[in-house]
């Protein structure tokens, strides 16, 4: 029997005391656990279902309509005393600020300042009545501004206008077949259309609850998107702020030509442009900063970029430079209201795709915003609801002159630090909105761009400031952090859409290769506990005779199956296939090779599922082993897993289940070091072969 073919020679360890060999151990009593019965799928209870879900009568009708209009609900318990001077406060300043902003964000999104105001005005509105937030502030938000400017931008010069914002030229295009469109009439069109579609995306995304789509916009891909972003924002404004006409450059290194052509153009800059702007920023910067530093003890922050415009405009105003310096200013804002129109359906087809990334960032935001002072202040938000709410606050507003809008974080902020309760201080902000549409408006006639590209830049400090946290981020995770780099470089070299949609796929790349070679090791038990820790991490973890227990840190598939086997038989030290090779060889003058371990224990902890490819390879290893005299036992395997192994056949001819699925690994190793003392036993009263045998 000592050069049987099959069998390995095992030398045991002659210097173990024999007192721990003396007779077999107590034998392992396996858990018993029952499960709950869990009934099959039903086409008779599906279609009660559907049925009962789909009966119309009163009472379902008024829990739709409270659903789709939470304020119905909210307003009726509305407490006045408690709530509506803070309301009215948090309303009044978000108003406030929103004037320089709504004004210098519709320049960026390619528009006049009037509609800038409009889309302030009437998103608000709609999201009072839907939202189930109640301290998210929407209206125009920068990046979003951004996205819309470029696709508008790209529209202009398909339909043959050129692309300097200075020329005004007529087109063959029409606006609903009757009206010739210059290009401000155009651009506003396009505008529309797109918000249009991005209020149906956004709405199809919250009635078949899709909201799982944020989770794979990471916090760290969001903020490298906002970062980038805001480069590409601040790079557009340098015109304005210098007064010089640049070429305009899109797609790939259109950031960097554009500061080439910003340090050509340089000498040419309008000097009044240049003071006014430095000292705008001189003045604006520092109060900014005050306010935020003081933000807890301020009651309301100071007003500063709506105190420098009033400023700007009345020495504007006064001294004549558009004139006298030739500086570019607002020109006429009309007051009232245009009348609605259908947003031009014959430009969907060419905006369908430019409006995917726009309902994407839009929804993430405001839902993202919405979540985290929904958990701060103590109320439920829904997320799905959320995303109904502002693709109607999209939806609705498109057939008034309006471009796409999201949650803004900077207002939100603002508005919660003020003493806001409920949604009622949007509807504060937009009366303050409507006061500049019907009588205040034409008086920002002499106000200077640069003043707007001032006020544009200043609210993008928080996107820069990032760049100061990233020594903290790569401590934390350096994964993240390269996330957080490719997708910023991406936004802002690439282009806005696709450096959003890079980040995406890298992040998903990253997470694949994580879970495609994790990390694989050998556990030991901790001093003489149940507690099995990894013994390449922590110092003084004792190993365990003749068992070897290897964790494997994530889901077993196809992906990761040969790292898998890998990791496998260089951490235990044995690959299978070539002990039987080397046992088949074995003579007189060649010693069989030498197995210290008589099971190996999987720890199935950490794999949240198991596909056909990586049952099968549980299966060869179980099979592979076997063969050499090592048993493979599993522990810690989810209901999942051990359904899948019993479908598989993987008990077959196992009269005990329970011998072979562990929910612990120290009932693994309990029975494991029965089995081994038994061998052992042999080993010491009788002989190697016998042993052998007996595995």
């Amino acid at each position: 029997m000592e050069n049987d073919t099959t069998t390995p020679k095992y030398e045991p360890n002659n210097d173990r005391p024999s007192s721990t060999l003396s007779q077999p151990s107590v034998p392992y009593v396996p858990i018993k656990l029952e499960e709950y019965e869990t009934p099959g799928f039903s086409v008779k209870i599906f279609l009660k279902k559907v049925e009962k879900s789909c009966k119309c009568n009163q009472r379902s009708v008024l829990n739709f309509f409270l659903k789709l209009f939470p304020a119905i609900e909210w307003l009726s318990h509305y407490r006045i005393k408690e709530y509506l001077l803070g309301d009215i406060i948090s309303g009044l300043l978000v108003g406030i600020v929103a004037i320089p902003q709504s004004i210098s964000y519709a320049l960026l999104a390619s528009q006049d300042p009037i509609y800038g105001l409009y889309t302030n005005f009437f998103c608000p509105i709609i999201y009072f009545a839907m939202a189930t937030s109640r301290h998210v502030c929407v209206g125009s938000f920068g990046v979003l501004c951004l996205m819309i400017g470029e696709s508008v931008n790209r529209q202009l010069r398909l339909a043959g206008y050129e692309s300097d914002g200075a020329t005004v030229m007529m087109a063959n295009a029409t606006l609903n077949g009757t009206v010739f469109c210059d290009k401000s009439c155009y651009a506003i069109s396009v505008a529309t259309a797109l918000a249009f579609l991005v209020g149906i995306y956004q709405i199809l995304l919250g009635v078949f609850q899709l909201g799982f789509i944020s989770v794979y916009l990471s916090e760290p891909l969001l903020s490298g998107f906002v970062t980038g972003s805001s480069l590409t924002i601040i790079t557009s404004q340098m015109n304005l702020v210098l007064g010089i006409k640049i070429p305009r450059h899109d797609g790939v290194g259109s950031l960097i030509l554009t500061w080439i052509d910003i340090f050509r153009y340089i000498g040419k800059a309008n000097i009044c442009d240049l003071v006014t702007s430095l000292v705008s920023l001189a003045v604006i910067v520092p109060v900014k900063e005050v306010n935020r530093y003081y933000r807890d003890k301020m009651k309301a922050p100071f007003p500063i970029e709506l105190l420098v415009v009033i400023a700007a405009t009345l020495l504007s105003y006064f001294f004549d430079f558009n004139s006298k310096y030739k500086s570019k200013i607002c020109g006429a804002i009309p007051t009232g209201f245009k009348q609605p129109a259908v947003p031009d359906l014959r430009l969907l087809s060419n905006l369908a795709l430019d409006a995917i990334p726009i309902a994407i960032i839009g929804f993430a935001m405001t839902v993202s915003l919405a979540e985290i002072f929904g958990k701060k202040h103590g109320y439920p938000v829904r997320a799905n609801q959320e995303m109904i709410a502002i693709g109607m606050g999209n939806l609705i507003p498109a057939f008034f002159s309006c471009f796409a809008t999201s949650g803004a974080l900077t207002k939100t902020l603002l508005k919660e630090s003020t003493g806001c309760q409920t949604q009622i201080s949007s509807l504060v902000s937009s009366v303050v909105m409507l006061l500049i549409l019907l009588w205040i408006a034409p008086l920002f006639y002499s106000l200077q761009t640069c003043i707007l590209g001032v006020v544009t830049i200043v609210n993008l400090r928080g996107g820069l400031r990032t760049f100061a946290d990233i020594p903290k981020m790569w401590r934390i995770s350096k994964i993240d952090t390269v996330v957080w780099w490719v997708t910023m470089l991406s936004s802002s070299l690439i282009s806005t859409e696709l450096g959003l949609l890079v980040g995406v796929c890298f992040a998903l790349l990253c997470i694949i290769f994580r879970t495609q070679r994790p990390r694989a090791t050998l556990l030991g038990r901790v001093n003489d506990s149940e507690i099995y820790e990894d013994q390449f991490t922590y110092k003084r973890i004792s190993s365990i005779a003749n068992i070897k227990i290897f964790r494997f840190d994530t889901s077993l598939y196809y992906a990761n199956k040969e790292y898998f086997k890998s990791s496998l038989f260089q951490k235990t030290g044995i690959q299978p296939s070539l002990v039987a090779k080397s046992t088949t060889q074995v003579s007189e003058d060649v010693s069989a090779p030498v197995i210290d371990i008589c099971t190996l224990i999987i720890d199935c902890g950490a794999m949240q599922f198991i596909d056909s490819v990586g049952l099968s390879v549980l299966k060869e290893i179980h099979q592979d082993y076997g063969k050499i005299g090592v048993q493979v036992l599993l522990a810690n395997c989810n209901p999942a897993t051990r359904h899948l192994l019993q479908a598989s056949g993987w008990l077959t001819g196992m009269e005990d289940s329970g011998l072979l699925f562990f929910h612990s690994i120290h009932a693994a190793v309990k029975f494991a070091e029965h089995d081994s003392v038994i061998i052992q036993y042999f080993f010491w009263h009788r002989d190697k072969a016998s042993a052998a045998c007996l595995l």
